[in-house]
């Protein structure tokens, strides 16, 4: 009789961590090295581990499940961190009309991608609503380049608040259709409730929050858990009025980052939230990806496929013509708000995977989106690195505000 003495361990949440450990230990380095985005290789390695390859991460349990909802959040929550209301407030006018438009634009692209291949109403829109939001995976590039404060990207982001939230409430509308809790009344009341709620979000935690780094201003450790706290009674107050959890989570990163300003704390929330949180989002997407099924979406609905991404490339490159017409940008502005606003991540992402939660979208749109994300994750940044450069010759003047205090 033989004794076994080594085995794999059963699936279990020390296993599933273990294994979420290492993949965000080994894999953003090497994509470094070979000059990829970190997303795509996390992707990947969750491809690898789940269930259409070695399953050894099971999407369906329940740690997973935990772990990559902290991660929809916080990638949400790191979105709203990244914008600077401040320089918002120089550009309103121009932010909110670009975003208008380069919401509208693809939104309707989408929703005409849906009808054509047969998905109802209310799933189209919400396949327009993912086409409609934008991810600033590029702006790093520029703060690097020194031209992050010409108007045009200044505009660019202001303009990700407006898509943002009205993606994310696309969204919350269509999902309320679908469960059969949707009245014109009742979108009428959500809608209030949503205001309330976003002006206690966005006043409430920036006054709330700019009081609290002031008396704490020394006790790092708790400044780092009161904006995680912040992070989550966000979420948890969206549930309240039934709105997704991300939305609160975007809110929230737009009201903290305006109280903590520049403190050191903020490095901290991003540096944690980058190196856990994100990593276990994209790995749980990857393993939630059904190979055959993608393979099969590539080859037999190619059609959608192409449908999808150049409809997305070309809405955006419509809506940034449009701006640079009303406003007279240059060709290369124009060339730079487009290439901002092409990547599909953050907000897309999350409302992709609610969609499917929610049984609004096939595998077959799904699997679209993921080509769409790694088409728009890698043309992005490359087109803003292209043309980035140029923005030295060719910056816009701000215009002049008073300045605002931290």
């Amino acid at each position: 009789m033989t004794t076994q003495i080594l085995t794999w361990p059963a699936p279990s949440p020390t296993v599933t961590f273990t294994l979420l450990l290492l993949v965000s230990w080994l894999v953003p380095p090497l994509c470094e090295r070979l000059k990829l985005p970190s997303l795509i290789g996390l992707m990947l390695a969750g491809l690898v581990l789940g269930p259409s390859g070695l399953q050894l991460l099971n999407p369906e349990g329940e740690t997973l499940k935990l772990l990559s909802d902290i991660g929809k959040m916080y990638l949400m929550f790191a979105a709203g961190l990244e914008i600077d209301l401040q320089a918002f407030q120089q550009t309103k006018l121009r932010s909110l009309t670009f975003g208008l438009t380069t919401f509208t634009l693809p939104l309707l692209t989408g929703l005409i991608i849906g009808r054509v291949f047969g998905y109802g109403w209310n799933a189209s829109c919400l396949i327009g609503s993912l086409l409609a939001s934008h991810t600033l995976l590029a702006y790093p590039i520029l703060q690097k380049l020194g031209v992050a404060r010409n108007e045009a990207v200044t505009v660019t982001v202001g303009a990700t608040i407006f898509t943002d939230i009205s993606a994310l409430l696309v969204l919350a509308i269509c999902v309320a259709i679908h469960h059969g809790q949707f009245s014109g009344l009742g979108l009428i009341i959500q809608l209030g409730l949503l205001a309330v709620y976003s002006w206690a979000v966005l006043v409430g935690v920036d006054r709330l929050g700019k009081i609290y780094f002031r008396r704490q201003s020394k006790d790092e450790g708790s400044q780092f858990l009161f904006v995680f706290l912040i992070l989550f009674l966000a979420a948890v107050g969206a549930q309240i009025i039934q709105i997704e959890n991300i939305v609160g989570a975007f809110l929230a990163g737009l009201a903290i980052s305006d109280a903590m300003g520049k403190r050191p704390i903020k490095e901290k929330v991003e540096f944690v939230g980058n190196v856990l949180f994100v990593p276990f989002f994209f790995t749980m997407i990857g393993a939630l990806v059904a190979l055959p099924i993608f393979f099969k979406t590539l080859v037999m609905e190619t059609a959608i496929v192409l449908a999808i991404v150049l409809g997305l490339v070309g809405s955006k490159l419509v809506a940034a013509s449009v701006i640079q017409g009303l406003y007279r940008y240059t060709w290369v502005e124009t060339a730079v708000m487009w290439s901002l606003s092409l990547p599909q991540v953050a907000a897309t992402l999350a409302a992709a995977l609610v969609g499917v939660q929610a049984g609004l979208l096939d595998e077959p749109m799904f699997n679209s989106v993921i080509v769409l994300m790694l088409v728009t994750s890698l043309l992005g940044p490359v087109l803003t690195q292209r043309y980035a450069p140029f923005l030295r010759k060719t910056a816009t003047v701000p215009i002049a505000v008073s300045p605002a205090s931290d």
